[in-house]
């Protein structure tokens, strides 16, 4: 981690001067040149004091998130400006050796910086500029409803055709516009799904950043076979400095306290059973477990009673989970239904074509649906955001998963 931080220094370092030197290439009015460092000295000093001011005993604030949210929509649009002129003057440094070794004495060892190079690389450096920006306005809140349609030969027949509305990620403490949640919320009525399951964070780290939000979730319709809930990451309180263990446990406590002010079922490590026509499905709800992140899930506990033939669903928020322990378990988890990544917030996709987040270089499953003989996963992009205030490309997400028996058509 340390070494990767050091090469980010580095990169931003490398492209604050190079897009210096490119705006000075294009603009020969100097106080102009002199505005331009005048504000990107403000905008680094203020980024720096801000986090200076981070106050570990609160967590994320909203000048934490406009901060990082102003530091992406600065830094890395720079850092592509520093990539395109740094391959520059590699080649620029290739030709100079060249021509000194042909003994073109008369020509420069390095010739001027070519004002179109710069201007193609400002104008690269436009995209990520306004996409962040658009993720920000706008992006955080651009909610998608994605469908599947997940075929297994043993589901009970009388389940066919039955959907999961899934959410996940909330993020409450982060939300700054209750007409776009209210929104979202509509949405979520709209599916009609049978059942309704949120995989995990609820808020960022207390409890009390949901309070405004009990109304409005509340408003979630219970369907016929009810509304259920696991804990994520941020559930437990992890990432801040408490007073004292008993603050700490009492927020944990409080946190739990809130899935049922929303009429949502907690499962804490246990499952139940859902009944229809005389046969039945388990719904399996596990505490947090990831590889990276605290391991409080206890599958075994969750699971006890159930057999190997029980359809099973199980709700575990880090996808990490089922990489590591669901997926080949010998008691068959038939679909697991997971959270925690939130694609990074960034990333390209195209339906059925093309998807992309660096996000993927850390979690095998990090988006969409997964199969492992005949054993599915399915992660949601999330409801909410957290670090960065905004989304570009993964969208905040609401799940409806039919469940159909028999095979799928190849």
């Amino acid at each position: 981690m340390r070494r990767a931080l050091i090469y980010i220094l580095i990169a931003a370092i490398l492209g604050e001067v190079y897009t210096f030197l490119a705006v000075k290439t294009l603009v020969k009015t100097r106080w102009m040149l002199w505005a331009y460092v005048g504000v990107s000295v403000f905008i680094i000093a203020f980024i720096i004091w801000s986090f200076t001011q981070f106050d570990r005993s609160v967590g994320q604030t909203k000048r934490s998130l406009f901060t990082i949210g102003l530091m992406l929509i600065t830094v890395i649009p720079k850092m592509v400006v520093g990539l395109i002129l740094l391959g520059e003057d590699i080649f620029r440094v290739i030709g100079g050796f060249i021509r000194t070794f042909l003994g073109n004495e008369g020509q420069s060892f390095l010739p001027e910086r070519r004002k179109f190079v710069s201007q193609i690389a400002l104008g690269v450096a436009a995209i990520p500029f306004l996409s962040f920006l658009y993720g920000m306005k706008w992006g955080k809140y651009n909610f998608k409803v994605r469908k599947e349609t997940i075929y297994f030969p043993d589901l009970p027949e009388n389940f066919d055709g039955f959907t999961i509305t899934q959410i996940s990620d909330i993020h409450s403490g982060s939300f700054d516009n209750p007409e776009k949640i209210a929104y979202a919320i509509d949405l979520i009525n709209e599916q009609h799904g049978d059942i309704v399951l949120f995989t995990g964070d609820i808020v960022n780290t207390h409890a009390e950043e949901m309070y405004n939000w009990i109304d409005t979730f509340k408003k979630i319709e219970t369907p016929a076979f009810g509304k259920y809930s696991i804990l994520g990451n941020h559930d437990y309180g992890e990432y801040v400095t408490w007073p004292s263990q008993r603050e700490k446990n009492k927020n944990f406590e409080d946190i739990k306290g809130l899935h049922k002010q929303i009429d949502f079922k907690l499962l804490l490590n246990e499952h139940v059973k859902l009944e229809k026509g005389g046969q039945e499905i388990a719904l399996v709800g596990v505490e947090n477990w990831g590889v990276n992140f605290k391991q409080a899930g206890d599958l075994g506990k969750a699971s006890k009673g159930l057999d190997k033939e029980d359809f099973k669903i199980l709700m575990s928020h880090d996808p990490s989970h089922w990489e590591h322990e669901v997926k080949d378990h010998p008691n068959n988890y038939h679909l697991t239904l997971s959270g925690h990544t939130h694609g990074l917030q960034f990333g390209i996709e195209i339906p059925g074509v093309f998807k992309w987040s660096p996000v993927q270089y850390v979690y095998k499953q990090w988006a969409g649906l997964y199969e492992n003989v005949g054993r599915y996963i399915y992660v949601n992009r999330g409801f909410g955001f957290h670090a960065y205030p905004g989304r570009v490309g993964i969208w905040p997400e609401i799940t409806v998963i039919e469940l159909k028996k028999g095979q799928k058509a190849a």
